[in-house]
């Protein structure tokens, strides 16, 4: 069975293409990307496959049996190009379809949850088998915010004290592993997140604990939030999505308590303080 793996370059897709690599041959791996030349060394077969570009995707998805559609970092695009993607697959007689959607993306609130819907929506209209994995938070998105913290002396947020299940992108990888090389996941929906919630406050005691410093938790208004990532240098557009998503997850958005995650990868979720411990390590790494 051959595997195609879009996004391949992206954070997760190299760890998934890594993870593959160590359970099936290399050369029933495809690695679908944007720009080829960033994948030079994945040293695996690779095509090109804009989601901007439905002849690119006509192209590259021929022999593909299995396809993991990891869903578009372009917030507000994604629905049209995942679209392209499946167009593309049908025409192509891909079989199988897994596609990284959103933790409880038929109810949440937050606004990512639009795109992922009507994504599962055309992959159900699609009439092509599909998985859904409903990839909860990475634990990544707040521990990247740990540089900073330590800087200004505070972690800052607006998720108050809602509770968050998040996973490492390695985690969740090693889940999208499981189920491409695994057998009786057709049709069904997983709703993937940590083991183990916790709330920023819980973040920045354990940032504290580890540094030997004290680095609370300010909990911000929304406006004031996106105020100060846009005070960072981020987009405005992106600092005010930002704090939208920590409001919904002050209401418990982003919790889930059904450990499928951890049946899926047959080993608990990693644990927050060894994220955090990778991350001030990262950070005290000369790049």
């Amino acid at each position: 069975m051959k595997i195609g793996i879009t996004g391949a370059t992206g954070q997760l897709g190299r760890l998934v293409v890594e993870e593959l690599k160590r359970k099936v041959a290399a050369n029933d791996l495809v690695a679908l990307v944007r720009t080829p030349e960033k994948a030079a060394d994945l040293g695996v077969e690779v095509r090109e496959a804009d989601y901007d570009a439905p002849d690119t995707l006509e192209r590259a998805l021929p022999g593909i049996d299995a396809l993991l559609l990891i869903s578009g970092s372009e917030v507000g695009k994604r629905a049209i190009q995942h679209r392209n993607v499946i167009e593309a697959a049908k025409k192509a007689g891909v079989k199988w379809i897994v596609y990284t959607s959103l933790l409880h993306a038929d109810t949440s609130s937050i606004s990512l949850a639009a795109e992922h819907r009507a994504t599962e929506a055309a992959l159900k209209e699609s009439g092509i088998p599909f998985t859904f994995l409903r990839n909860g938070w990475y634990t990544e998105n707040y521990t990247g915010s740990i540089p900073g913290a330590l800087g200004a002396g505070a972690f800052i947020g607006s998720a108050g004290e809602g509770r968050v299940s998040a996973a490492t992108r390695a985690d969740y990888a090693e889940a999208a592993v499981a189920v491409l090389t695994g057998s009786g996941h057709e049709g069904k929906t997983y709703e993937l997140a940590g083991d183990e919630a916790f709330t920023l406050r819980d973040l920045a005691d354990e940032i504290s604990r580890q540094t030997g410093r004290d680095i609370p938790y300010k909990n911000l208004p929304e406006a004031d939030y996106a105020a100060a990532l846009t005070s960072f240098g981020l987009p405005e557009a992106l600092a005010q999505a930002i704090a939208g998503w920590d409001v919904a997850a002050s209401k418990d958005v982003l919790y889930d308590d059904s450990r499928q995650l951890s049946k899926l990868i047959g080993r608990p979720t990693t644990a927050l303080s060894v994220a955090v411990a990778d991350a001030l390590k990262s950070a005290s790494t000369p790049q």
